[in-house]
């Protein structure tokens, strides 16, 4: 396996969150899991940064553990964006940028000319060209995000796990967070996973979706092999309308109601 996850179990509490979940990444595309609230999307990608600790299962990483790898050399194969980050308000772009340099620098050493270079490369790519100096608390939700991403970006990482990288943000900034996702991967020829509730977003953006719900993998394919009518109603109790987006050759959906399915009941693979 390139990357991904081998028989991960995760429970809080006593109670099973996650059971024998597999979920390989396939290289170079993107990746994005969904389901719904509570099922253990994010419980999943935090095992990666080991702040979860799985009860059984492995995450892999080219056919080895990552407990193989010691922290720094992990750091600089697999970044990871949780959902939630703070910085202090006064820091500036380039500072928490070049925290991404961290698994490269000498103990005590500052950043070397190789260092600003890759900083400065990874602000052109994110359009933080000329704002590098600006501080985080004067920006944007927008822009903060593609400055974290930045940061991402500077481990130089052959791995980019995002969880909900567009939660909080305006319709006109989520396309363009996605959008820059999508250039960066294109790009920087990395493999790309993130977790998102959007559908119609997920449908445009990923090249294969994973469904969890009731505590495993119940479905995975392209998005027009997940986006479907039966699909939304047993994954999340709706009806919906699917179309087809001509321009961007996918799917998307518009809901009409809820269902009488409930979303707590069992359910089956349904791929």
């Amino acid at each position: 396996m390139y990357f991904g996850f081998q028989d991960i179990s995760i429970a809080y509490g006593g109670r099973t969150v996650l059971e024998r979940v597999n979920l390989p990444f396939e290289k170079g595309k993107i990746t994005a899991i969904i389901g719904p609230n509570g099922c253990g999307k994010s419980s999943l990608l935090k095992t990666v940064s080991r702040v979860v600790s799985p009860v059984s299962g492995q995450v892999i990483f080219e056919d080895r553990p990552i407990e193989d790898y010691p922290p720094r050399e992990l750091a600089k194969k697999i970044a990871y964006l949780p959902q939630v980050h703070t910085s202090p308000a006064d820091i500036d772009i380039r500072t928490l940028v070049s925290y991404g340099r961290y698994p490269y620098k000498r103990f005590g050493a500052g950043l070397t000319a190789e260092d600003r270079q890759i900083v400065d490369e990874a602000l052109e790519l994110t359009g933080l060209g000329q704002m590098g100096g600006r501080l985080l608390n004067n920006l944007s939700g927008g822009e903060k995000q593609r400055a974290w991403i930045a940061m991402t970006i500077c481990q130089q990482p052959k791995i980019l796990l995002l969880d909900e990288p567009i939660t909080y943000l305006d319709v006109g900034y989520q396309v363009e967070v996605l959008e820059l996702i999508r250039k960066l991967g294109e790009q920087l020829k990395i493999t790309i996973g993130m977790v998102l509730h959007d559908m119609n977003f997920t449908a445009r953006y990923a090249h294969r979706i994973y469904v969890l719900k009731d505590r495993r993998v119940c479905g995975c394919g392209k998005p027009d092999e997940i986006i479907r009518q039966e699909v939304m109603e047993r994954v999340f109790g709706i009806g919906a309308q699917i179309h087809t987006d001509e321009k961007n050759g996918c799917p998307f959906l518009i809901p009409e109601k809820l269902c009488k399915a409930s979303k707590g009941e069992s359910s089956h693979s349904f791929l």
